[in-house]
């Protein structure tokens, strides 16, 4: 029988689908916290105190228990930010009243900082999700320069980009395997400057995919030594690659470069995954991707492996499926991988389009209370459960998982009456 999602978690998915409307509470709040990827774009006849068509706001949010939420910006919710930096802020939900006291991740000193050759922190391949630290050199991703018979060979929802002049910053170049030593240099400059402020629990290494998997290999082999020799064995690393050979995921076991991996299947379903993810169905392969899984279970055993999966971008209308087909198939996956002793994660899926479709939010917040309702019911089926070492809920700030496991009746601090 399956276990509702307790009130954090529905808080989380309620907000992160409904988004937050611009208030100067929440601009004001820039200013010391970490800036949102994308800005915040004021629809026509909205409220604009700020006199442009766009502004910078927080990247996350978290509410007094710490559950953690990306900020999604929309115009017609309900729900805004109220409050300062010395009184706290709220966030209010106009329908009802109800106001939840919450923090913005802080931008804290090291993101005013600068490497010792002058480059800003922030440009150095880091960033932080919580108590995450997560390690990124070599953004661009190889898929995005490949087409076959036109059809691009980029993941379906990924924004990630090519290697460009977006990442000369860091070094990386198209078709170049190693990453530069003072890129290496600046991001260890980075991590020290984190670490000595913040209390950092998971690293994660990710990257942008190579067409060759053993070139693939050979780059974050190259960055987990860095990583590993620099800080030794006193937080978790966690390889957040592809599918890799066998051999080359043998090679980070044998030197105890990392302590969980995460190799991100993203879809479930061959059909699905050729439609969604082409470039790595097409250098990697739907079975070998399964198979890299298991070889990485053999090796560091059930509960330190893992694969992210985006949910709802099943929904999708190209795809074909109904709404009913499409949960089906995403809890078929989570049994499958589960039954192999692979832990998936899902993601929320944020569609662009869906902005223009009024009742996408909705559905799309129904199937994914669904799918982490069932998913929670599968992984106790299968004794499984997150590794801290690899993400907590101070860190899972699109993902529900570690909410739902840890305290499914605990409210997220005051609850303030109308």
């Amino acid at each position: 029988m399956q276990q509702p999602l307790g009130f954090s978690p529905s808080l989380k998915v309620e907000v992160m689908c409904e988004g937050v409307r611009y208030s100067e509470a929440l601009g004001a709040a820039t200013a010391h916290s970490v800036p949102n990827y994308y800005p915040y774009r004021f629809l026509p006849g909205e409220p604009n105190p700020t006199g442009k068509d766009t502004a910078v706001i927080p990247y996350m949010m978290a509410t007094r228990d710490e559950t953690m939420m990306r900020v999604l910006s929309n115009g017609k919710s309900p729900w805004h930010v109220e409050g300062g930096l010395q009184q706290g802020y709220r966030l209010v939900d106009d329908r009802s009243g109800r106001q939840f006291d919450i923090e913005f991740l802080a931008a804290n000193k090291w993101f005013g900082r600068k490497t010792q050759d002058g480059m800003p922190l922030p440009q150095a391949g880091i960033s932080t999700h919580g108590d995450m630290l997560v390690i990124n050199v070599a953004p661009g991703c190889e898929y995005f320069l490949h087409k076959h018979d036109g059809v691009s060979m980029r993941c379906a929802f990924c924004s990630y980009g090519a290697p460009d002049q977006r990442t000369a910053h860091l070094g990386q170049e198209a078709h170049k395997v190693e990453i530069p030593e003072l890129t290496l240099r600046r991001m260890l400059e980075g991590v020290d400057a984190i670490i000595s402020e913040s209390e950092i629990r998971h690293i994660y290494l990710v990257g942008g995919s190579l067409t060759d998997g053993r070139e693939e290999a050979r780059r974050f082999l190259q960055l987990a030594r860095a990583v590993r020799s620099h800080l030794g064995t006193r937080i978790p690393l966690a390889l957040g690659s592809g599918a890799l050979p066998d051999d080359c995921i043998e090679q980070f076991h044998r030197e105890k470069l990392v302590d969980a991996v995460c190799f991100n299947l993203e879809i479930w379903s061959e059909a699905l995954f050729a439609q969604v993810c082409p470039g790595k169905n097409r250098y990697v392969g739907y079975q070998r991707w399964i198979a890299a899984l298991e070889t990485a279970v053999r090796l560091w055993g059930r509960g330190r492996v893992y694969s992210a999966m985006v949910a709802g971008v099943e929904l999708e209308p190209e795809y074909g499926l109904s709404w009913d087909d499409a949960l089906a198939t995403a809890l078929a996956g989570a049994e499958d991988l589960c039954s192999r002793g692979v832990i998936p994660t899902y993601s929320l899926h944020w569609p662009v389009g869906g902005r223009t479709r009024p009742d996408y939010h909705e559905r799309l917040r129904t199937f994914f209370e669904r799918l982490n309702t069932g998913y929670a019911d599968i992984r106790r089926k299968h004794g499984l459960s997150f590794w801290e070492g690899f993400m907590c809920h101070r860190c899972a700030y699109m993902q529900l998982e570690c909410d739902v496991d840890r305290a499914p009746d605990r409210a997220p601090g005051r609850v303030v009456a109308a």
